[in-house]
């Protein structure tokens, strides 16, 4: 496999990050494998995937589930931890070899450097669940090669990227699923269907769960300080930095897939945001939707202060407030002047409990409606219509999250222009989002090469 070493890593990021406004016009092809049935489709007429990021996220739900589906089927996998890609193109060969007549499949390549995968013209679409820090260029770089886009939740590492990755993905004319499954959720789906038609009155209060403040605090501390390792031979540590600052390998950040250990890259602000953008980016999703705010944004944001303050606090123009509750299950609870609806992953709660019995009329708001946020995604490939969770809805409700992490790293509130995407009149918060954005990233030597996973 050539690795493109004539290519350096520091002219690589940035060309994936200074070209995306030469996108518009970018000529798209759908190649045959997309043109297939919707429902039982012919291996020929099938949509191609190529998995780039084969970890615990990529290999155990994400494969699993495009696995199932016979619209598509997966050719290439890709990851810079060879035990994961090596282990993923085996799961994909064995899936396929017990539904050939023959019982043998060798269809699938893997790959250490994404764009290898990405230049392969019988690839129609990509499914990428690589650490955050990563999603930015994957995605830009995706969207040029003609591809369209799974990507995992958070959308992006900061707000500047999230514009960014708005850009490319709507100049190349690409559909993009960001992988907030909760949207294709009854529950979800119904709980802000209550709310958008008024059955709770006019709504005052959103509190979303997210988990244990604490926990979170680690990436408002400044950069990662794990102490160092030995590199095991198996992983491309520098692919593995990619955009982010150098730092000695450490275990905790990628671990061995035999030690069944959770990697805790979140943990960090150079790869992530924390309990804020992961639970976040699922919750203030569905708050956000429930909100009808899937296009705009909060007007501000206020940190806790331990008086007039004690959650982080959301201010909306339309007078809603939304807070960070850090106590009890994780979900959402939508308060209204009428009554109050509660959603999480386990159940529906309503005040009063009729509410969850009602049944939304013909003439009421109806949200998008999605069984399966995999088999949305493959429709919307044929139909070129946009999937239930498509990149602005990902990069909207990601940038409230980066709001909030922002927020707490100043410890001040902050004011936000939603239809302009910029921060009033506060250079010290566009310098926090622009110093987190790696994608031009000229200080990082020239020797290194760009990550996949």
């Amino acid at each position: 496999m050539s690795r493109k070493n004539d290519i350096d890593r520091r002219q690589f990021l940035t060309r994936a990050a200074g070209s995306v406004f030469g996108a518009v016009g970018f000529p798209y092809i759908i190649s045959s494998s997309a043109l297939g049935a919707a429902e039982t489709v012919a291996p020929s007429n099938r949509i191609t995937l190529g998995f780039i990021g084969t970890g615990k996220q990529g290999n155990e739900f994400l494969l699993s589930g495009f696995l199932n589906h016979s619209a598509a089927q997966v050719i290439a996998v890709c990851d810079v931890d060879a035990l994961k890609r090596k282990r993923s193109r085996y799961r994909v060969e064995k899936h396929y070899a017990g539904r050939s007549s023959k019982g043998v499949f060798k269809g699938c390549t893997a790959y250490g450097d994404f764009r290898d995968l990405l230049a392969r013209d019988d690839i129609d679409a990509v499914v990428i669940a690589t650490p955050d820090h990563w999603h930015g260029i994957v995605v830009i770089q995706a969207a040029k090669a003609g591809k369209d886009i799974y990507c995992e939740k958070p959308l992006s590492l900061t707000i500047a990227e999230a514009k960014d990755m708005v850009s490319a993905v709507r100049g190349y004319s690409r559909i993009l699923q960001t992988g907030s499954m909760q949207r294709s959720d009854y529950r979800f789906r119904f709980a802000c269907e209550l709310v958008r038609n008024g059955y709770i009155g006019e709504v005052k209060k959103v509190s979303v769960n997210i988990g244990n403040a604490a926990s979170a605090y680690p990436i408002f501390s400044g950069e990662c300080y794990l102490p160092a390792e030995a590199v095991p031979d198996y992983l491309d540590w520098d692919m593995w930095l990619g955009p982010a600052l150098w730092r000695p390998y450490n275990s905790i950040l990628s671990p061995n897939i035999s030690n069944n250990i959770y990697p805790h890259w979140r943990n960090y602000r150079d790869y992530s945001g924390g309990l804020m953008t992961d639970w976040g980016a699922h919750h203030f999703d569905i708050a956000q939707w429930g909100l009808g705010m899937d296009e705009t944004g909060p007007v501000e944001i206020v940190p806790p202060d331990g008086k007039n303050y004690r959650e982080l606090t959301y201010k909306y123009a339309n007078g809603v407030t939304m807070t960070r509750r850090d106590k009890g299950r994780r979900g959402i609870l939508f308060v209204g002047t009428e009554g109050k609806v509660e959603v999480n992953r386990e159940y529906l709660h309503t005040w009063p409990g009729s509410l969850k019995n009602e049944q939304i009329g013909p003439s009421q708001i109806h949200l998008y409606e999605s069984g399966d946020h995999y088999a949305n995604w493959l429709k919307c490939i044929r139909t070129r219509s946009k999937p239930i969770c498509d990149v602005e809805i990902g990069a909207r409700s990601a940038t409230v999250c980066h709001l909030g992490n922002i927020a707490y790293r100043l410890g001040r509130p902050l004011k936000w222009d939603p239809k302009n995407e910029r921060f009033v009149n506060d250079e010290q918060a566009d310098r926090i989002d622009r110093k987190s954005t790696r994608l031009n990233s000229s200080h990082i030597p020239s020797s290194r090469m760009p990550s996949s996973a």
